[in-house]
């Protein structure tokens, strides 16, 4: 079961130890990248920005942990959905070279008093990251176990005062058809961009997330750099990736998988065992998991967040799933 540690020096990871745990990944990284000669290469790590680089590698963090081995590094890098760069699972491994996030704004408007355009780097200037290690679940029945560094996003909103009338939060990435070979095929069946939305509530929930970095390293671009959106408790297509707008509005939100087939996905997409996709079961997924081993484990409910079903208190499941 997951645990929340609260902001206290007691709960603070030691920094020697965490630039350890750093230098062991790293070097399992570049070992990995050598071994594959991968498309995503060092040239592409190295379009992250000094500041950023240093900002996620000397972060002390606050965790939400687990006791729940994390998947393997490359696992993680390799195995994705991201159809900006392609259907594949591994074309936003393959393709991710060709995207270059930085510099990056997000503009957040709508229902709020203060809108406007930040930057990524005032963005978190003022902002202490932390490191939460989250399961994430895809609605095609396959699970992780990550470690996120970023910051709260219910603290983010604050900062743009959102008024009386927002109800709902809209989210919407990044086009860029020359970088982002997905959005130019002839045959995609998404109409760019890719948008999502949260209810207010959810998004000012503790546990939602935008995250930076990962496996204490800034972002991969196939992972959703510089900044992503992370929900644990939904399925991990409503987290999403390279997050450039975000809007305060009063009505429910249009999200890209629900425009595509709502029939199939819904505009809450919790995690829900007893909830089946019309085309498979939801009550078991496949834990990918240390060294890539892979095993089928029972699905719980909100993906085992029980902390957020306060949220949906007297909703019936089934019907707004």
């Amino acid at each position: 079961m997951a645990r929340i540690i609260i902001d206290t020096e007691n709960h603070v990871t030691p920094q020697s130890a965490f630039l350890s745990r750093r230098q062991i990944i790293q070097g399992a990284g570049a070992l990995a990248l050598t071994s594959a000669g991968a498309s995503y290469s060092m040239a592409a790590q190295g379009k992250v920005p000094g500041w950023l680089d240093k900002k996620v590698g000397s972060t002390v963090y606050r965790s939400y942990s687990t006791d729940e081995a994390l998947t393997d590094p490359q696992d993680a890098k390799q195995y994705n959905n991201y159809y900006e760069f392609g259907t594949g699972k591994d074309d936003p491994y393959k393709f991710a070279h060709e995207f270059n996030p930085y510099p990056w704004e997000i503009e957040v408007g709508g229902e709020c008093d203060k809108p406007g355009v930040i930057s990524l780097e005032d963005l978190l200037s003022s902002q202490m990251l932390e490191e939460r290690i989250y399961r994430l679940r895809c609605v095609e029945a396959w699970s992780m176990v990550l470690p996120w560094t970023g910051i709260e996003l219910g603290k983010v909103l604050q900062k743009f005062q959102p008024n009386s009338r927002a109800k709902y939060v809209a989210f919407e990435t990044i086009i860029r058809k020359d970088e982002m070979r997905g959005q130019k095929d002839a045959f995609s069946f998404i109409d760019w961009p890719y948008v999502e939305g949260l209810r207010l509530d959810e998004a000012m929930h503790p546990l939602a997330f935008l995250a930076v970095g990962m496996y204490g390293e800034a972002l991969p671009v196939q992972n959703g750099a510089p900044i992503r959106l992370v929900v644990p408790w939904k399925y991990g297509f409503k987290s999403i990736k390279a997050l450039v707008r975000i809007r305060f509005v009063e009505q429910q939100p249009p999200t890209t998988w629900n425009l595509s087939n709502a029939k199939e996905y819904g505009f809450y997409s919790n995690v829900n065992p007893d909830r089946s996709h019309p085309r498979w079961s939801q009550a078991t997924e496949r834990r990918i998991g240390a060294n890539g081993k892979i095993k089928r484990i029972p699905t719980n409910l909100f993906n085992g967040y029980d902390e957020v079903a306060g949220l949906y208190d007297k909703m019936d499941l089934g019907t707004f799933f």
